[in-house]
């Protein structure tokens, strides 16, 4: 069983563009495993934050994690995969310390990508999270 959780539609989400996409932020799989993805700086009412910042933008993107898989009945210690997609190679060094200082001890996998773009010209970073909660 899958539970789609933060459900939201992204008609009129990005400015210019027309996608009618049906989205969550969150999926529960098998009451366990937590999927997320396309954590970015915007907060979870939509609010980007950080603008020209990816230190700052990351920030938000992980103190929106916290919240998401706090709700699912997890914390922190439960994430085993960080997929990082920047867009320049020059912020690597803020956004992975800024990804430590919430991540501290927890050590996931994770994998980098240097990107060509995002959803919007404001992004600078995003995130997609694996999660296991315990049993």
């Amino acid at each position: 069983m899958h539970d789609r959780l933060r459900t939201r539609n992204t008609s009129g989400r990005w400015p210019g563009q027309k996608i009618d996409y049906d989205i969550s932020l969150m999926v529960r799989a098998t009451g366990r495993h937590l999927f997320l993805g396309g954590l970015t700086g915007l907060d979870l009412d939509g609010k980007m934050t950080g603008i020209g910042d990816p230190a700052a933008q990351t920030d938000q993107a992980m103190k929106n994690l916290k919240v998401l898989v706090t709700e699912a009945g997890g914390d922190l210690t439960c994430v085993c995969k960080v997929t990082t997609y920047l867009l320049d190679r020059a912020h690597r060094e803020p956004v992975y310390n800024m990804v430590a200082r919430h991540l501290k001890g927890v050590r996931p996998c994770g994998t980098g990508l240097i990107i060509s773009g995002l959803a919007i010209p404001e992004m600078l970073v995003e995130f997609d999270v694996d999660v296991v909660l315990p049993a």
